[in-house]
């Protein structure tokens, strides 16, 4: 048995730390990982008032596998996100597309006893990735899940080198996004409510900085492939415009509203909105190897692994005033 720390939601909205927790020792293909990071995400401000525990932008150092584990060990650094398991053996799993099978183990839906805001943590090791040795623990915890999202996205919008693609909303998953885009060779478009941003949206790779209250769609060039990276669905009307005739939408935008699409607009000029998941395993490494080899990093600021830092960070995150990715960190 290893004691644990674990930090919950509650029905107030603050994170509250609970100890003297206890999980097995790993059986099978598990493994337990000592959390020594952990990425903010803004899906963890929709479970605040639940029950469970919180993260899933975890990274950590391995302190014990189980007998069936063959491709990790003790002492690898490792990372895990969104999807924690699958049944292993329906068709969507043979094709490599974990999070499309019925019995997909989700953040905020099952093993709500363990999250990344935690000491500890023990999952299956098919959804356990190595790190780079080029990335810094406290780097690799936005990618987890922000640069799993985003790299998702691109790859299911077909992009290729001769690709415009626009980032709608240049935040914590805007300028990941961004990144990936230009390092595949794309002409990368940002779109942001936030004239204060261009710089940043520049210096990353940006082609294009508009701000969406000023944009013309009349003299705006559309792009082949829209992302929508911003924190609230945006105004149909004036996006779908700017997306070219048989272009794509990709969206990743957390929003539990109503979808309200002019229908027309949709049909006459062939556009696609796809709803989009973050990574199956054999993507998600890929995406590792990506950013460790074309120095692809989030922008991320620190606070500390504990109830405080926790509650601090998605405080400000609630406010907006996160640049652009918030992680704790132990000492």
């Amino acid at each position: 048995m290893s004691s644990i720390t674990v930090f919950k939601g509650s029905a107030s909205g603050k994170v509250v730390q609970h100890k003297a927790t206890t999980i097995l020792e790993p059986q099978g293909k598990q493994v337990l990982i000592e959390v020594t990071h952990s990425g903010i995400c803004g899906t963890d401000e929709h479970y605040r008032k639940q029950d469970m525990v919180l993260g899933h932008e975890g990274v950590g150092i391995i302190r014990a596998v189980g007998p069936s584990v063959k491709t990790l060990k003790k002492g690898d650094r490792v990372g895990w996100g969104y999807c924690h398991g699958s049944c292993g053996s329906c068709r969507e799993c043979d094709r490599g597309q974990q999070l499309y099978c019925d019995e997909r183990q989700l953040y905020g839906s099952t093993n709500l006893d363990q999250g990344s805001f935690s000491t500890h943590a023990m999952w299956d090791d098919e959804f356990v990735f190595g790190i780079p040795d080029a990335i810094s623990s406290e780097e690799a915890a936005p990618l987890m899940c922000a640069g799993a999202a985003v790299y998702s996205g691109l790859k299911s919008g077909n992009i290729g080198w001769n690709s415009r693609v626009g980032i709608l909303g240049f935040g914590g998953l805007g300028h990941l996004a961004l990144q990936f885009a230009a390092k595949m060779g794309c002409e990368v478009v940002v779109l942001s409510h936030s004239s204060s941003k261009e710089k940043d949206a520049r210096s990353l790779g940006a082609s294009e900085f508009h701000t969406l209250s000023s944009i013309d769609s009349d003299k705006f060039k559309p792009v082949d492939c829209l992302l929508l990276s911003g924190a609230q669905q945006p105004d149909w009307n004036k996006v779908v415009p700017l997306v070219r005739r048989g272009g794509s939408i990709m969206a990743m935008t957390v929003d539990m509203s109503e979808l309200n699409v002019p229908y027309m607009l949709l049909v006459m000029n062939a556009i696609a909105i796809r709803g989009s998941l973050p990574t199956p395993p054999v993507l998600h490494r890929e995406m590792l190897d990506f950013a460790a080899f074309h120095g692809i990093r989030p922008i991320v600021q620190s606070f500390p692994f504990t109830e405080e830092g926790i509650n601090e960070a998605l405080e400000r995150l609630g406010k907006g005033e996160i640049r652009y990715r918030a992680v704790v960190a132990r000492a």
